[in-house]
């Protein structure tokens, strides 16, 4: 009896075991607390609306919402991969995103490295605050710039052309130039902010690598890319991978040059067409959700996988400098 007694007492007083998720919330409550709103808003913006991903598998109508709604399977993927227009836009959107990719990451770095060879404090801000104006501009503002250059009568490059007796161009009826406009706006206005990242990686390398390749005999040019380049190889490649999710994303936000820049010249679709002006259009004009989402749930799943893919190569390369 008396060791029945033990026992229980034993038992009773045996500490009940924590989840260790449990304790690390206790132990970083405030930090989590800072962290709740980030989170809901993702959540709320970023998570919940994907339950109308089901609107992809569905014709729908507004008037009977997703639950009411027809159920067509996938249907709208049909159409939308019979069509001729989605192997263009699909190449338009891949080929673009990896000239600004290559182009806009490699001009940056070289331009934050010959900023970071300026002396002069004050000139160095200047240049920075300078370069990185045209992006805070938005692509309807550039749209003007543009047009301002470009239109065929009042146009500045036209003018100059018939200065020198040259023919004017119809810069908006001619698809082949646009593949250059294109890129050239976008280096334009992102360039300055990519530099401003890299200038400010930059400026965590310590000095003594320089002073000791300075001893050595190397120039600034070996310095730039014996030092510098590997140095920032870390944010180059989480850019890349940035960039690389965003390659299937091209139209609105930070990418409403495509949509805007054109003017919506017909004739010009044939290079300035990609998947998102190429879905806008087709709910613009169709008012087919079905396919406007098959195209979105399209883009996101290649999106999403172009970023794994990604992230394993670099893993292959460097595992610390990989996301995940």
């Amino acid at each position: 009896m008396q060791d029945l007694i033990l026992q229980s007492k034993h038992k009773t007083k045996k500490k009940i075991r924590i989840p260790p998720f449990i304790k690390e919330l206790v132990k970083n409550k405030t930090i989590y607390l800072m962290m709740l709103p980030g989170l809901l808003f993702i959540l709320i913006v970023y998570y919940l609306p994907m339950i109308g991903v089901v609107i992809a598998f569905q014709e729908y109508n507004p008037f009977k919402g997703i639950w009411g709604s027809k159920w067509v399977g996938f249907s709208n993927f049909e159409f939308l991969f019979r069509s001729d227009a989605v192997w263009q836009i699909t190449l338009n959107t891949i080929v673009y995103n990896v000239i600004f990719m290559v182009t806009g990451l490699g001009l940056a770095l070289a331009m934050a490295i010959m900023i970071n060879e300026i002396s002069n404090r004050f000139f160095a801000g200047l240049y920075k605050s300078v370069i990185l104006l045209p992006y805070l501009l938005s692509w309807v503002v550039a749209e003007y710039l543009l047009y301002s250059f470009l239109s065929i009568d009042k146009g500045i490059i036209n003018q100059l052309l018939q200065a020198f007796g040259v023919e004017p161009v119809q810069w908006y009826s001619e698809p082949f130039y646009w593949r250059f406009i294109m890129p050239a706006a976008y280096i334009w206005k992102n360039v300055g902010y990519y530099a401003v990242i890299f200038a400010a990686g930059i400026t965590s390398i310590s000095p003594e690598y320089y002073e000791a390749a300075k001893m050595d005999g190397a120039n600034k040019l070996q310095q730039a890319l014996k030092i510098t380049v590997p140095m920032l190889m870390p944010i180059t490649i989480t850019l890349v991978l940035l960039q690389a999710g965003k390659i299937f994303y091209a139209a609105f936000g930070d990418w409403g040059m495509f949509y805007n820049l054109p003017r919506e010249s017909g004739v010009l679709f044939s290079a300035t067409n990609v998947i998102d002006t190429y879905v806008f259009r087709a709910l613009k004009q169709m008012n087919d959700f079905g396919m406007s989402s098959a195209i979105g749930l399209y883009q996101s799943v290649v999106g999403f996988i172009l970023v794994l893919v990604s992230n394993w190569l670099i893993r292959k390369y460097d595992r610390d400098s990989a996301l995940f």
